[in-house]
């Protein structure tokens, strides 16, 4: 338990102005929903609420004590500190009121447009399976140990990611392997967080417009900021933006590449199939030593997320020997995934492409292992650009030999509206349009044929539809499974 005085001194307020100093504190919040007596409310600014309109609401239900960027109309009893940026504050009261768990794990963070939650997810388990205690939070979740709790957002906010440090460190973590979103870094969620290292993924047009970047440079800058605060810096040599971001910082900087002579290169790709699915084996060359990989994903993107996660692992003293090794077994959720059905010869793959670059690259890998059609099921998302749809439509009709356009969290938009924005850009394609995800799954599955390739795009690890600002549950999985089963019980009557 900290008192008043211990936190009000983090975020900057004098000692003379901190009335009843040894105040016992039991929480801090930022949800007047969570208010009660003995907490911190502090009034932050999101894209749809601002809590400053809030504080009333907790004040009613006894919370006395109040962290503002605004004035406040309340009683006088009423504990009110004025700082000027409150998501900073909560950041720092938080990180003193979990006695700063932060400074007991050694923190990773994984920043850029793609590949992000696969290259968290093959650093922590190839420090898992070298005996490092590491755990993971990002899209997929939080994951510690076996267990996988959900989160809202990418980069959680900076409260729930100290919370989630300091039971990483209660169980005895040393890593803690995040994906950084440049909204996290935006909204100082990860303010007054030194990282052990950073990686740089890839760099493309995305999350522009809405409450999100106002445009492209504001989006790449945000991503700069993760190179400021840390100690290794890993970059990826392929990337358009490798110069830029390389110049950022003076952490001691590595690369990888799968095309020029980096500290960790690969040549030799080569698709391989196994009997758990599509892979990619090559050969991974780091001072001037050369070890034989293989990643169970498809396509270069995949080897360029295993030598940034290679790269990351050396960092805490494993050899790419002892890391390739156990890649090999690595399964990320809705990443590529392969779903076993019950129609012999096809293959389904759930994997979470949701714009035009990501549905290329997946597309593109997906055909060199030659199918006899390629089939994209996908959509897109509500409250998005056009553009991102004109990218999705193009991709489709360059790479697919037949889509099935459907919806994608539509939310507040008619999912109808989405497809037909889609539609403009499938020019000399075969498609068919089933505004109703779980009926165009069931329909992709009775039109499947032996040596079919069927991707289903932009859901990935997610287990709901986002409609009408309510998420409603939703398996693809358990709709595949099922579908399959019904295919299989017809064919025998």
């Amino acid at each position: 338990m900290q008192t008043l005085k211990t936190l009000a001194l983090t975020i900057g307020i004098p000692e003379k102005e901190i009335p009843s100093p040894e105040m016992p504190i039991n929480d801090i919040i930022y949800n007047s929903r969570k208010a009660v007596s003995g907490v911190i409310f502090v009034c932050i600014t999101g894209a749809l609420a601002d809590g400053h309109r809030y504080a009333a609401d907790a004040y009613a239900k006894g919370t006395r004590v109040f962290v503002c960027e605004k004035p406040l109309d309340l009683p006088d009893d009423a504990i009110i500190f004025r700082v000027e940026n409150t998501r900073r504050a909560l950041a720092s009261l938080s990180a003193a009121f979990f006695d700063h768990p932060e400074k007991k794990l050694r923190i990773i963070g994984v920043t850029g447009t793609k590949g992000k939650s696969t290259i968290c997810e093959m650093i922590r388990h190839i420090l898992c399976e070298n005996d490092i205690p590491a755990a993971s939070i990002g899209t997929v979740g939080i994951r510690i140990g076996d267990t996988i709790t959900p989160t809202g957002n990418t980069t959680p906010e900076s409260y729930e990611l100290f919370r989630i440090f300091a039971e990483m460190a209660e169980k005895g973590i040393r890593y803690a392997v995040i994906e950084v979103s440049s909204q996290g870094i935006k909204l100082d969620r990860i303010y007054g967080i030194h990282f052990f290292a950073a990686i740089m993924t890839n760099l493309s047009e995305d999350h522009i417009g809405g409450a999100e970047h106002p445009d492209f440079e504001d989006y790449k800058n945000c991503k700069k900021q993760l190179f400021e605060r840390c100690d290794h810096a890993i970059f990826n040599m392929d990337d358009p933006y490798f110069d830029e971001f390389h110049a950022v910082g003076h952490a001691k900087k590595q690369t990888y590449s799968i095309t020029e002579n980096a500290d960790c290169s690969a040549k030799a790709l080569l698709p391989t199939v196994t009997e758990k699915g599509f892979g990619t084996s090559f050969i991974l060359t780091k001072n001037e030593h050369h070890t034989d990989v293989f990643v169970p994903f498809p396509g270069e993107f995949s080897v360029s997320n295993a030598l940034a996660a290679i790269t990351a692992a050396e960092l805490a003293e494993i050899s790419p020997e002892h890391a390739a090794n156990v890649l090999a077994s690595v399964r990320v959720g809705g990443r590529f995934e392969i779903v076993p059905t019950d129609i012999a010869g096809t293959t389904f793959v759930i994997d979470y492409a949701h714009n035009g670059e990501s549905l290329t690259a997946a597309l593109q890998a997906l055909r060199k292992y030659h199918p006899r059609r390629l089939i994209a099921l996908f959509g897109s998302v509500g409250g998005r650009t056009e553009v991102r749809r004109k990218e999705l439509g193009i991709a489709a009709s360059e790479y697919a030999d037949f889509s099935i356009l459907t919806s994608d969290n539509p939310d507040k938009e008619p999912p109808i509206d989405i497809i037909a924005d889609i539609e403009k850009h499938m020019q000399n394609a075969l498609y068919t349009v089933i505004p109703d995800r779980k009926e165009a799954i069931e329909y992709a599955v009775s039109i499947a044929e032996t040596g079919d390739i069927i991707l289903l795009a932009g859901k990935g690890h997610e287990t709901y539809q986002l409609i009408d600002g309510k998420k409603v549950p939703f398996s693809e999985r358990e709709i595949l499974t099922n579908a399959s089963a019904k295919r299989l019980a017809q064919t025998l009557i």
